[in-house]
């Protein structure tokens, strides 16, 4: 795989380069991506994006949230993309998984918005933290901060 801080690709008449740190999660950010969901989302992510021509250079799916670098071309704008990646994406999961409309109202399964962040030259920096991103929320998780006293004791 080529380096992609200087790959730029080709349309008709443009040369470009542009990449996006998304970051997107399921409604109520609700801790659902483990075993086999986590293996059948990361695969519903991938056939939409080969479907739109986007192509994901890093992404990692946490518990309760997703992160993708992502190259999209300029002829589409993020904000489409993420429409059709959260609307195609969201029914999919429902199609596989039903029991988990009842969870969800409306068929609703994405927060209705996202981060993203344009990348420019810091490429490998943003693709180290994503791959980085689930050891992070583990060692996150299991630092506790546990206080022995009672809060409910007042000085009356």
């Amino acid at each position: 795989m080529p380096e992609q801080n200087n790959v730029t690709n080709s349309l008709a008449h443009t040369k470009w380069n542009c990449k996006y740190h998304v970051v997107f999660a399921p409604k109520y950010r609700r801790k659902v991506f483990y075993n086999e969901k986590r293996a059948a989302i990361r695969d519903i992510i991938r056939t939409l994006c080969q479907w739109k021509g986007v192509e994901i250079i890093e992404g990692e799916v946490c518990p309760d949230h997703i992160h993708l670098l992502l190259s999209i071309p300029p002829k589409m704008s993020v904000s489409g993309f993420m429409g059709y990646l959260k609307g195609k994406s969201s029914l999919m999961i429902f199609q596989k998984f039903g029991n988990m409309k009842f969870a969800y109202r409306n068929r609703e399964f994405w927060c209705k918005g996202y981060y993203v962040d344009t990348v420019g030259k810091n490429t490998k920096a943003i693709k180290e933290y994503i791959e980085n991103q689930l050891k992070m929320d583990r060692e996150s998780d299991q630092i506790s901060l546990y206080d022995p006293r009672d809060p409910f004791t007042g000085s009356k």
